[in-house]
């Protein structure tokens, strides 16, 4: 549940624009990293002041800055003083349970993301707040803590790969972007194949084990939807601005992203009915199975209940029972129980039931 909701009761009765960290602290220091590049120069520093950022606000060059832990507020308050960030942005990017978003401030667009990654050792889907500034010259990116998807981006910017050095900053949002939107599919892929196993296993074994996994991957799948649902809007958003600050020409990858994240909606509303179906599978495989226990109950109460009738009756206390004096009448019941029995066994299995 601590996925779902933030607790935000320490930013009660505050004024709007107050600078508070709402969420885990997943980084021990802020690390704050450069990228600056043109078509034909690149440098990449580990600032150890917020105040080395400060030169590449007005550089001609385009400069990503990329910050990793969000618990140093100071940072993101000298940040956003020295670029122009509105007070409400900053208490956005430390509000670590913010729906995916786009808003436009004219000066600059903010974007924030849900980057989703697989913790192993609890075994299901986290998801970690990334927002995105994009500005007249810059991209800056804040982080709850280091790791990210964003490696690939890097090594194309230090290789000059492609035509992100030789585009503007808009096409390096685009790509942040298109990194963690990427990576949905990779997880969507792992949580597919655990579905599928899970599915074999309900029908193979419906035990109390299986159960716990519907709902825990019940539970997945409603962590996913509130973090991928709003994507539409934040793409669709995104290329609907007229802000001068994204080219027409980086609209046409826009509508890529867009058409990715309606297919990654659409496979996990796909995977959302299927754990819905393998829960009903469940349900089936445990009613047929206590149905299987019934039936095999009800033939020997079935087969029992003629055999207790004779018993019943030759148990009786009366003084006059003429069987009673004969001398085979023992041998004579045994024989009509057991033929009883033995009829009632073949009248079962010729209809099936055995």
């Amino acid at each position: 549940m601590s996925r779902i909701i933030k607790r935000r009761s320490k930013k009660a009765g505050l004024p709007p624009g107050t600078l508070v960290h709402v969420g885990k602290k997943r980084a021990e220091k802020a690390k704050i990293t450069i990228l600056d590049y043109d078509g034909k120069n690149f440098e990449e520093r580990v600032a150890k002041r917020v105040e080395d950022c400060f030169p590449f606000k007005d550089k001609p060059t385009v400069t990503w800055i990329n910050i990793d832990g969000l618990h140093d507020i100071k940072i993101i308050e000298k940040i956003g003083k020295h670029f122009g960030l509105h007070p409400l942005l900053l208490e956005d990017i430390l509000n670590t349970g913010q729906r995916p978003k786009m808003e436009d401030f004219e000066s600059h667009i903010f974007v924030v993301l849900k980057m989703l990654y697989h913790d192993k050792a609890e075994n299901e889907v986290r998801a970690e707040q990334v927002s995105i500034v994009l500005g007249e010259n810059f991209v800056i990116s804040f982080q709850e803590g280091e790791g990210d998807v964003f490696d690939t981006i890097r090594e194309r910017i230090r290789g000059s790969k492609g035509r992100i050095r030789k585009a503007g900053p808009d096409y390096l949002a685009y790509s942040l972007m298109d990194a963690i939107i990427d990576n949905y599919f990779i997880i969507l892929e792992r949580l597919g194949d655990r579905i599928g196993d899970m599915e074999d296993e309900v029908v193979d074994n419906p035990s109390k084990e299986a159960l716990r996994n519907i709902h825990h991957v019940k539970g997945e799948m409603v962590f996913l939807r509130k973090s991928v649902w709003p994507l539409r809007e934040v793409i669709s958003g995104l290329e609907r601005t007229e802000s001068r600050l994204i080219d027409e020409k980086t609209n046409i990858y826009l509508r890529d992203v867009y058409d990715h994240t309606v297919q990654i909606i659409d496979t996990i509303e796909s995977l959302r009915d299927t754990v819905s179906g393998i829960r009903d599978t469940y349900m089936s495989s445990i009613s047929n199975r206590m149905n299987e226990v019934m039936k095999v109950l009800t033939i020997f109460a079935s087969i029992f209940i003629p055999l207790t009738f004779i018993a019943g009756v030759y148990g009786m206390n009366f003084e006059y029972i003429p069987e009673l004096g004969w001398h085979w009448g023992y041998f004579a019941v045994w024989a009509v129980m057991i033929s009883a029995a033995m009829l009632m066994l073949l009248y079962f299995r010729r209809k099936g039931w055995l």
